[in-house]
């Protein structure tokens, strides 16, 4: 269980991850020894599962988004586990999200432009297996972002 220390550790984390342990401890108003003690059981319980960079997709000349509804042949045994197998080895798939419902899946793909969505759509998301049915959803902007969790 949390307790106010870990709270407030987990908040200035979320806030700026590239503070170093001493940076953090001060802003806690903890000791060094402490927060990374805190810190170090908090990464072995599972709560804190890494770091990763941000990067800007259209900076880097991404300037397609697209989210695809899929809905999957289920009459086949392993339908599932060999779609998603199969759509993880899609470099431009960048987030795989499985739903109990009508949609089974959504994948999120990026693209440097409508021309390479469209070869990699045609090449490699409906060469994909035991897809039943797909939709397509233009991403147009992100209103929000934010995967800071409120602790």
């Amino acid at each position: 269980m949390l307790d106010d220390i870990d709270r407030r550790i987990l908040r200035h984390f979320q806030a700026d991850p590239s503070l170093s342990t001493a940076e953090l401890a001060e802003r806690c108003r903890i000791s060094n020894g402490v927060c990374w003690r805190r810190i170090e059981k908090m990464q072995a319980a599972g709560i804190i599962q890494g770091q990763e960079a941000v990067i800007d997709w259209s900076a880097m000349g991404y300037a397609v988004e697209v989210s695809l509804r899929v809905t999957l042949d289920k009459t086949q045994p392993r339908a599932f586990d060999e779609f998603t197998d199969a759509a993880r080895k899609v470099p431009e798939v960048i987030e795989i999200q499985t739903f109990l419902g009508r949609v089974d899946v959504r994948l999120s793909v990026i693209a440097r432009d409508m021309a390479h969505y469209q070869q990699v759509y045609r090449d490699r998301i409906l060469t994909l297996p035991h897809i039943a049915d797909i939709e397509a959803l233009m991403h147009i902007a992100r209103v929000k972002r934010d995967e800071v969790l409120p602790v």
